[in-house]
């Protein structure tokens, strides 16, 4: 049986294949608990040859590793700007969580910052990955220069998407990922709609956004499961009696912990 041919790696492809080795090593293990020996047995290669690619070691091959997944997330939001909103935020936010999943211990480890080579190089990477996401949830709300509410907004979000991620590792990959894809979804139309009750933008871009869903679709499911609980709430509507409209400007008026 001839043995195969040995084909020469251009430098960009042997880069690209220890980069992707290394990433997934970095996947399932923490950062420190890998090695330059271990990239190059998965790879194949030897410890030099590993360093002939990347001087720098460790640290530099961790670099590259963690601006390829940025690479890779940020792909995960680009998303064409048609159809409902929150149904191109489902598929985008299903890229999401599938990284998530596939690179678990990685995920964890480059979001909680607890790795010994993470440096100021790897925290840009990430906030670029962050401000990356808002920019382009803001193109789908028509917003592309948002004022500080609306803005917020969208950046608080994506911190509760992050968060979310890492307590559902932490929980042992509970609830199943469509449920937690969808709470989360859900948790974005309620932000933009408490949002919206006091910023003009921010209702605006929202109304934009509804009038596009369908009855049929999650914010038309959504709003038929809220319905009931917006109707027990219903007394709120109510406008205040005689004794609470006499109650309020003296409450208005006293002093804060004063008896006089």
């Amino acid at each position: 049986m001839t043995a195969p041919a040995y084909r020469r790696l251009t430098v960009e492809q042997r880069r690209g294949q220890l980069i992707g080795h290394a990433l997934a090593l970095f996947a399932h293990r923490v950062p420190e608990d890998v090695s330059l020996d271990d990239v190059a047995a998965a790879a194949g290669v030897s410890r030099p040859l590993v360093y002939r690619y990347f001087p720098g070691g460790k640290q530099q091959l961790y670099e590259a590793a963690l601006r390829s997944a940025a690479d890779r997330l940020e792909q995960c939001f680009d998303e064409p700007a048609v159809g409902p909103l929150i149904e191109r935020l489902d598929r985008a936010l299903s890229r999401y969580l599938a990284f998530v999943d596939e690179f678990d211990t990685g995920f964890m480890a480059l979001l909680q910052g607890g790795s010994v080579v993470g440096t100021s190089r790897t925290s840009a990477i990430v906030d670029e990955v962050r401000r990356d996401a808002a920019q382009q949830i803001l193109r789908h709300l028509e917003a592309p220069e948002p004022g500080p509410r609306l803005r917020m907004a969208v950046r608080t979000w994506i911190t509760a998407v992050e968060g979310a991620s890492l307590i559902w590792l932490d929980e042992g990959k509970q609830p199943p990922l469509a449920e937690l894809r969808a709470w989360l979804l859900n948790h974005l139309v309620a932000l933009l709609v408490a949002t919206a009750a006091d910023d003009p933008e921010t209702a605006a871009a929202t109304r934009r956004a509804l009038a596009l869903e369908r009855p049929d679709g999650p914010v038309g499911d959504l709003i038929r499961r809220a319905l009931p609980l917006a109707a027990d709430a219903a007394h709120l509507l109510e406008p205040a009696g005689p004794a609470e409209r006499a109650e309020a400007p003296e409450q208005a008026g006293a002093e804060p912990g004063g008896d006089s």
